[in-house]
């Protein structure tokens, strides 16, 4: 596959600025692939489609408030410094990017906060745009990573073109977040509500959870043609012994095993074994899934609606089918869908 058969026409005012107003009544594109039917219903209607013993498995991975703006120091310039992952607890070093990139300097100063007590140290340039620095705070590591974190905002997609608001704090994470660690929310999990939750609970589905920690990686451009040849970013996973019992049961009792969300599928196939079963990982992993691609655990996937060119659409495409997913992408264009983390939602059956 190319990266030009991933191009299709999104008007910017289809990709959502905000979140439905309530999680689960976004729209929901369903797709047959059996037939190729194309259904359009509520993301709440998702319960029709699964059964006793079904499994749905979800990324809990929670989001940190990663997007900062300090001052530099004599010039006060202002500096925006997202925070990808903690790289030494002890002495407070933190991987992050900087903008504008050409401002800062090893061994120059940022001051954060109204009070500026907040202090860094640039202590390395690690890539082009990205450096180590060190935060020069006395307290314990808890202190720290509060007072660090009440600075921060919602790190929002690119695409939003928007300053985080207060409710991106809550909106921006889905209701079973748990495991700090990702600067990209997992937004198929975004459309579930806490009552959604319950219904299905009910209904006999069951819920597993693995981590995978989405980075910045997921909104790299991909910059060649040959898709062979593009290295995805790699990102932090964990798979626990209870999943794998979870989701190789249901798969040895012919039960559906629904992904929710591309970083869940791709989470599933770092974690695969022999004749369709799982089997526990713990680690990072840079698995880049493009048509035509055989899977062989999940049976159905929730998903978003991607920027064309995305990393995220050749997954969806490799699952769906590359032609009746781009066909799906038409029409959800045509039929005016919400695209984007803050979009609606398509299952895959």
């Amino acid at each position: 596959m190319k990266l030009s058969q991933f191009k299709f026409k999104l008007p910017e005012d289809l990709i959502a600025s905000h979140p439905c107003e309530v999680r689960d009544e976004a729209r929901m594109m369903v797709i047959h692939r059996d037939t190729g039917e194309i259904e359009h219903l509520r993301f709440k209607d998702i319960i029709n489609f699964f059964g006793d013993g079904d499994v749905f498995v979800f990324n809990d991975t929670k989001v940190f408030p990663a997007l900062l703006y300090g001052n530099k120091e004599k010039t006060g310039a202002r500096i925006e410094v997202f925070l990808l992952r903690e790289l030494n607890e002890e002495n407070k070093l933190w991987d992050v990017l900087v903008e504008p990139a050409r401002k800062i300097r090893i061994g120059n100063k940022l001051y954060f906060g109204d009070d500026e007590s907040m202090v860094a140290e640039v202590i390395d340039n690690t890539t082009s745009r990205g450096r180590t620095l060190r935060f020069l705070y006395d307290g314990s590591h808890e202190e720290f990573k509060d007072a660090l974190y009440k600075l921060g905002q919602t790190p929002l997609p690119p695409y939003i073109k928007r300053a985080p608001e207060p409710e991106d704090a809550e909106r921006y994470q889905c209701i079973f977040a748990s495991n700090e660690g990702a600067v990209v929310a997992p937004s198929a999990g975004l459309h579930f509500s806490r009552e959604l939750m319950k219904r299905l609970e009910i209904k006999g589905v069951e819920a597993g959870f693995l981590t995978v920690h989405s980075g910045l990686g997921n909104y790299r451009e991909i910059d060649v043609e040959d898709l062979t040849k593009h290295r995805m970013d790699s990102e932090e996973m964990e798979v626990t012994p209870q999943l794998v019992d979870l989701v190789n049961n249901a798969k040895d009792n012919g039960k559906q095993v629904c992904a929710i969300g591309t970083s869940v599928l791709r989470g599933i196939e770092s974690a695969v074994s022999m004749g369709g079963h799982m089997k526990t990982f713990t680690g990072w992993t840079n698995k880049f899934i493009f048509p035509p691609y055989d899977f062989t655990v999940a049976s159905a996937m929730v998903s978003g609606f991607h920027m064309p060119y995305s990393t995220m659409l050749m997954m969806v495409a490799a699952f769906g089918g590359y032609d009746l997913v781009m066909h799906a992408y038409e029409e959800a264009v045509k039929e005016k869908y919400r695209f984007g983390a803050y979009g609606d939602a398509m299952l895959i059956l």
